[in-house]
């Protein structure tokens, strides 16, 4: 008995040590992230939703007065100007938000409002664009002056511009356990920066609650008929995949040459603005619809009712590749749910299967494939879905991801890994 009291008094300054260097610690780390965390989601939440609302009201002005569609090439040259105080231009996007997560780049806070104020400009006349791609950016850009003011160290920088991220996209989409994830997955793909997890969850919940206060709900659409999964609406669905697969390549391909094409042709950025909104005018126009001006929600809910035009899904590419070689700015997300939706009805049509289960399935397997981002792609299925069609959407972005190679919407994005092998190839997302 003597022996054991004595072992005891011998170990506890040991337990002690052990609990404040380890249990301590972790919970003091744990309130520091929470604190952050929660500071960034209101900030963002706030930011986000005024940003989003922002677009919706520009939004209803154009659809109230489509004259305003003719102010689209004077809006190009006003965003050029603004984007002339940015001697870096052609970075002031997603990429940079990506770079700096890669501590390549610093994004400055006169980031947030030029792409605020830019995004609204190019709803406001008509561009093809989305929202929550400017989004990113902005979340990005505030999360990293955040950081700055945290004097916190390089590291815990970048898990704060994620939280932005997360932030920001959870307001303006509605999504928050996507909008957790997809920062810390986009960046490089084969891995996950799950340092970010406990911060970018409670963000973006937070910002979004906030969003949700002030009124603005996310997305959220009804698959109208989901088949018993079988052989054969299964094998229909990895045809839909596969064939998403090629439409989120050539998404990117017409994307990326385009915007090289409008820089070699026309190297002015003034003029280059000018005749892509001359061009986007010429084109609706043309088509005598201005369905795929803007983001063109309301086209993809009717795609979820089984109504669309073969060609609906090759015109929005058409239409966002110029807006945005034009140096319009905004988001190609939500164009990418255009594009996967329209092209998903139309082959749920020709296959025989349920065009709304089609559809859904398109989003999110298009989503994937320009992303290379399967997780954060099953999240916004589910979330804007529901789980009935699980499984159907699983097995589309999962055909749909392993199928799209090494291209991707953000140049700056990083294959960490193959999609095929476990293999490390350190590469950054093909042009």
């Amino acid at each position: 008995m003597k022996e054991w009291k004595e072992k005891l008094t011998e170990e506890m300054p040991k337990v002690f040590a052990w609990f404040h260097h380890t249990i301590w610690n972790r919970v003091l780390l744990l309130a520091r992230w929470l604190l952050f965390s929660a500071i960034t989601g209101v900030c963002l939440g706030l930011v986000g939703t005024f940003f989003g609302k922002s677009v919706a009201y520009v939004t209803g002005l154009r659809t109230t007065y489509p004259f305003l569609l003719f102010g689209l090439p004077f809006g190009g040259l006003l965003i050029v100007w603004m984007y002339g105080w940015e001697t870096k231009q052609e970075r002031s996007s997603t990429n940079r938000v990506l770079d700096a997560i890669h501590a390549e780049k610093e994004i400055p806070i006169k980031t947030a409002p030029l792409i605020f104020v830019s995004t609204v400009l190019t709803h406001l006349f008509g561009g093809s664009a989305g929202r929550e791609g400017a989004a990113l950016q902005l979340g990005g850009s505030i999360g990293n002056f955040l950081g700055k003011c945290f004097r916190i160290d390089e590291n815990d920088k970048r898990v704060v511009i994620m939280c932005g991220m997360s932030a920001a996209f959870s307001a303006l989409f509605g999504t928050p356990m996507a909008a957790a994830v997809f920062p810390m997955e986009v960046v490089s793909v084969g891995i996950m920066h799950y340092a970010a997890l406990v911060p970018c969850v409670v963000a973006s919940y937070l910002a979004g609650a906030i969003a949700k206060a002030f009124g603005m709900e996310g997305e959220r659409f009804v698959i109208e008929e989901i088949p018993k999964l079988t052989l054969a609406s299964g094998g229909k669905i990895l045809i839909l995949g596969l064939l998403c697969a090629a439409v989120s390549i050539l998404f990117c391909v017409v994307l990326h040459k385009t915007e090289h094409l409008f820089h070699k042709k026309l190297p002015n950025p003034f003029l280059r603005a000018f005749a892509a909104g001359c061009l986007i005018i010429a084109l609706t126009l043309l088509l005598r619809t201005t369905d795929y001006l803007g983001s063109g929600m309301h086209i993809i809910e009717e795609a979820m009712e089984g109504n669309v035009i073969w060609a609906a899904f090759l015109l929005k590419i058409l239409f966002t590749a110029v807006t945005l070689a034009g140096g319009f700015k905004g988001g190609e997300i939500v164009p990418t749910f255009f594009v996967g939706a329209t092209f998903g009805c139309l082959v749920g049509k020709l296959l025989g299967i349920s065009p709304s289960l089609a559809a859904a399935c398109g989003m999110t397997a298009v989503f994937c494939g320009v992303t290379n981002s399967p997780i954060s792609s099953l999240l916004i299925g589910l979330e804007m879905f529901g789980f009935e069609g699980a499984p159907y959407l699983f097995l589309s972005l999962a055909v749909s991801y392993m199928q799209s190679g090494y291209y991707g919407l953000y140049h700056s994005q990083r294959i960490v890994y193959s999609k095929v092998k476990t293999e490390f190839i350190n590469q950054n997302t093909k042009e």
